[in-house]
């Protein structure tokens, strides 16, 4: 493996790191170091949207944490494939999420699958232009 191909891959994992921190600690302008400006993100297996960048990031701000106020996601198993300036990656998930539980209290939710993530090289580094959510297990829900 070349060392250009190492950084590369290095990056890219960053940015799925930087997605997850985000949307676990609700720091949402995270998100713009995440995806372009005009990335399509389908959440739609797990019961959300799908929409541009710019619809989905006040989306996410709005409905997390009104519904799972707190958030841990764990990445594993990164398939990166690189093509110049552009690769796809898809990254196991596991997201157990905390809800109300309708009597008080409240009740851990989990969420595992797969990110699929295309990315392209841009000025300020790997950013995701289109992210699409597959669900393999819910537990809880």
């Amino acid at each position: 493996m070349e060392l250009t191909e190492i950084s590369d891959r290095l990056e890219i994992a960053d940015v799925l790191t930087r997605y997850t921190r985000a949307i676990d600690t609700g720091d949402w302008d995270r998100l713009d170091t995440v995806f372009t400006p005009d990335a399509d993100i389908d959440y739609v297996a797990s019961g959300g949207i799908h929409d541009a960048f710019p619809a989905i990031k006040p989306w996410l701000a709005e409905m997390l944490p009104a519904f799972f106020p707190t958030r841990m996601h764990t990445l594993g198993q990164l398939d990166v494939r690189i093509d110049g300036d552009e690769a796809t990656c898809t990254a196991y998930f596991h997201n157990p999420m905390t809800m109300d539980d309708g009597a008080g209290g409240t009740k851990v939710v989990e969420l595992g699958g797969w990110y699929h993530h295309t990315l392209v090289r841009t000025a300020d580094g790997w950013r995701s232009r289109r992210l699409v959510e597959e669900i393999a297990w819910k537990r809880g829900l």
